[in-house]
């Protein structure tokens, strides 16, 4: 594989070689193929001192990296980490370093991070988890992801995000209690389109009726939905509810490994990002105001918002292809 923002690979510059070669003209052979004489010159230059492996890419790392830090240097950090089995911060107050330099030294050398080591011994103890095996079904409705988020209702008049902990104290000490709501999400794997509802609990029935509404959204979407990612929660196992409407749309249940909610990764992503511009956006004053909004942002997730994930467009567009 060449370069990111390599013009030709190994067949073209072979091409140029052969052409020039057999005497065509540099100025035509350097227009047929999209390039500038230069590099057509750079090439067959290569070519007449090295051959066939002169060919290919070389590294972009510059021969002299005079800033890098020093050989002993870095064998001094490592050797303290060794010892001292602590992060950047603390290894460079002790070696009179600048903690950048001592977590780049570390990085460079695939020391592990401290969470996932023994802090006597210093080996790896955990697994990563990030997974480099990134998944993505092929087609919409080839998996959906489902999960349920619990989120603390708003008081009256804006909670302690709107004025602050102190006054909002009281409120922990009354006898009936502002409660929790509960947001059911559904994402579609491959486009990333999102459907959610807020309800007053996750219960066998509440949880059956949403993942019907959810499949009719999808379905309305030109998405037949075949697959179900969920985590092992009871609802989703054993619920009577859950089970039949599974049955009726001819769902294949899958369900994440115990103890690994990342396994359902695109959905946990979907809380986080309903926390963030959604449900913390802004110091809502009423628990209704905040309900509502969910709607709207729903509505720009899918329509308008860039994702990471496919490119800089949204979900609509992946649909749409």
């Amino acid at each position: 594989m060449g370069h990111a923002n390599a013009r030709t690979n190994v067949f073209a510059r072979k091409l140029m070689v052969d052409r020039v070669a057999a005497g065509w003209p540099a100025a035509h052979v350097a227009e047929k193929l999209g390039v500038s004489r230069a590099t057509m010159h750079k090439w067959v230059h290569r070519y007449a001192e090295g051959g066939d492996a002169a060919l290919a890419d070389r590294s972009s790392r510059p021969q002299r990296m005079p800033a890098r830090t020093g050989h002993k240097v870095e064998k001094r950090v490592l050797a303290a980490r060794q010892r001292r089995k602590r992060g950047a911060v603390v290894l460079a107050a002790e070696l009179g370093l600048n903690p950048s330099t001592v977590g780049r030294i570390l990085r460079r050398h695939d020391v592990p991070n401290l969470a996932v080591i023994d802090p006597i011994t210093g080996e790896r103890i955990r697994s990563s988890r990030r997974s480099e095996n990134r998944y993505e079904h092929p087609a919409p409705g080839s998996m959906i992801h489902v999960d349920v988020k619990k989120l603390g209702k708003i008081p009256p008049g804006g909670g302690w995000r709107l004025h602050g902990r102190d006054a909002t104290n009281a409120h922990r000490h009354k006898k009936t209690k502002i409660g929790y709501d509960y947001i059911h999400t559904a994402i579609d794997d491959h486009t990333r389109l999102a459907y959610s509802e807020i309800h007053n609990d996750e219960k066998d029935a509440t949880s059956a009726a949403f993942l019907h509404r959810a499949l009719a959204w999808f379905a309305a979407h030109g998405i037949a939905v075949r697959r179900l990612l969920t985590d092992n929660a009871m609802v989703y196992r054993h619920g009577t509810d859950w089970g039949w409407v599974c049955s009726a749309w001819q769902l294949k249940r899958r369900f994440t490994k115990p103890g690994c909610p990342w396994t359902n990764g695109k959905a946990e992503r979907l809380n986080r990002t309903l926390l963030n511009e959604w449900a913390y956006a802004r110091p809502w004053t009423s628990h209704s105001l905040r309900r509502r909004g969910l709607d709207r942002f729903l509505l720009r997730y899918n329509t308008r918002r860039g994702h990471s994930a496919l490119g800089g467009h949204p979900p609509i567009s992946r649909l749409a292809a």
